[in-house]
């Protein structure tokens, strides 16, 4: 299975950028796993509706010049279904076997992501009702991809 994180803006901790790296090399067994980081548009803290749309745009439009035709998309998203790790595996591993091996997660930006993004996933994903930092959701999204993958096998989760 290939899978793309595409994300908004850079992870400039070093904690984040450590687990990152651990998760990254767990799934090398398992999966090609590639991340494609687009900039995250500059705005003023205080933004109209009209200003925030317009930046979720820029960034959408980013975003989706890193979504190929064939690529199955999961945005992540506040109002997204909530899912199970044990569900994810179940999801991850029927796409592989229908000929939907080619994944992209989309984690949007500060502000969140685009009607356009939304409109080109195939699945809208929440992991929580609450919010978190998009930095932190890369992490968070490695390590239950990772967790995903040994549900499907049986394996024992290494903590």
């Amino acid at each position: 299975m290939r899978i793309q994180i595409v994300s908004v803006g850079k992870i400039k901790e070093k904690f984040l950028k450590q687990g990152i790296s651990e998760f990254e090399k767990r799934l090398r067994p398992y999966c090609s796993l590639t991340f494609s980081e687009v900039a995250d548009e500059q705005a003023p803290e205080q933004l109209s509706e009209k200003e925030l749309e317009l930046v979720k745009e820029k960034e959408g439009q980013r975003i989706l010049n890193k979504i190929k035709d064939e690529q199955y998309v999961i945005a992540l998203a506040i109002d997204g279904k909530e899912w199970s790790s044990e569900k994810l595996a179940e999801e991850l591993e029927n796409l592989s076997v229908y000929g939907k091996s080619n994944v992209t997660f989309v984690i949007g930006g500060s502000n969140g992501l685009s009607d356009e993004v939304f409109k080109r996933a195939n699945v809208k994903l929440s992991f929580s009702k609450m919010t978190f930092p998009h930095q932190f959701m890369k992490l968070i999204l490695l390590e239950q991809i990772y967790r995903a993958f040994k549900i499907q096998r049986n394996e024992p989760y290494h903590k």
